[in-house]
């Protein structure tokens, strides 16, 4: 067996260790909402967005060939010493991961992800890294659709607001929980084509590196239905400490406000996904929706001091996976020389 192909396959397991902790991490981003306003049982409901990833996976292609191939070109003839970057930027998005899952942060894996490739790839000076891309699909989406998620989830909320004025709440309330079934599923497919996506992208880029693949964009089947299986069971898992952060302590959800803010949520994820093929937070997506959504009832209905320990962890995750990044780097680098 070739140093090359066991630096691939110490790629590929830590990458599905990645997906998994992306999983149960990011399973609050689908279904917070819902169990909070008790729509679905908490099983349910992991249940239905397990089964929305799995799905979502297989339209997500684009956002794959983005992480696989955009934002870090590897060395020639270095590939066993690229393979020790790509395992440390990955260990580093897990390490962080778990960090905020342990805090019930809901942070980015995607960012995670992101900071831990390239602050390796600077470290260990491999590789070029390709900052117009990382500006134009990962740092502007990163800010712009925050903003996006916030203003439409007021508008949208709004909008609902008018149209159900005249109605009676108690039967309101009922219809939204039966919608929340349908707005959770498009949320956790839009979750698939993000997060299953960039698992599929890092696959790729190890075969491609390791020299088992001409095209470092090519997605071979295997590596769709192992990210998006493993994604599921991740999600099915769950990740309560971030469930009860996003659904409880943002703001106070009811039926409605948890239907406008994945329905939102997902429209956002869709169309970087299928449109712009650009690798975004599902989480800030998420979460920003919620806080527009929970401004429409006044501005003090939104719990700002819990948001800003969210924002902080935003702000933190591509510098702070970078950081555990380039440590792993130090300490595994002497076993792809």
């Amino acid at each position: 067996m070739s140093a090359e192909l066991i630096g691939v396959i110490a790629v590929i397991a830590v990458a599905i260790a990645f997906d998994y902790t992306n999983g149960f991490h990011d399973a609050a981003n689908a279904i917070a909402t819902s169990v909070s306003t008790r729509a679905l049982t908490p099983r349910a409901a992991l249940a239905l967005a397990a089964v929305g990833n799995l799905l979502g996976a297989y339209f997500g292609h684009g956002v794959a060939e983005t992480v696989g191939g955009g934002l870090v070109s590897p060395p020639e003839g270095q590939s066993l010493a690229y393979l020790g970057v790509v395992f440390a930027g990955v260990v580093g998005a897990i390490i962080w991961n778990l960090i905020t899952w342990y805090f019930g942060l809901p942070s980015s894996s995607s960012h995670a992800l992101f900071g831990g490739l390239v602050g390796a790839a600077l470290f260990a000076g491999l590789g070029k890294v390709h900052w117009d891309v990382i500006t134009k699909k990962v740092l502007v989406p990163m800010v712009v659709s925050p903003v996006v998620g916030l203003i439409l989830g007021f508008i949208v909320m709004l909008a609902l607001l008018w149209i159900v004025r005249k109605r009676n709440p108690g039967k309101l309330n009922r219809g939204f929980r039966i919608l929340q079934s349908f707005s959770a599923f498009a949320m956790s497919v839009g979750h698939g084509m993000q997060d299953a996506a960039k698992t599929m992208g890092i696959i790729a880029l190890a075969l491609y590196v390791g020299g088992f693949q001409d095209d470092q964009k090519h997605i071979p089947w295997w590596v769709f239905i192992t990210s998006a299986t493993v994604l599921a069971l991740g999600t099915y898992a769950g990740g309560w400490r971030i469930i009860r952060t996003l659904g409880r302590k943002v703001i106070d959800l009811g039926p409605a406000e948890g239907f406008a803010a994945e329905t939102v949520a997902s429209s956002v994820l869709y169309f970087n996904s299928l449109v712009l093929h650009a690798p975004i937070s599902t989480t800030h997506t998420i979460t920003s929706s919620i806080m527009g959504v929970g401004a429409t009832k006044r501005l003090r209905a939104v719990r700002w001091g819990v948001a800003g320990n969210i924002v902080g962890a935003w702000i933190l995750t591509f510098p702070g996976a970078a950081m555990f990044a380039c440590l792993a780097y130090l300490i595994t680098h002497p076993l792809f020389n």
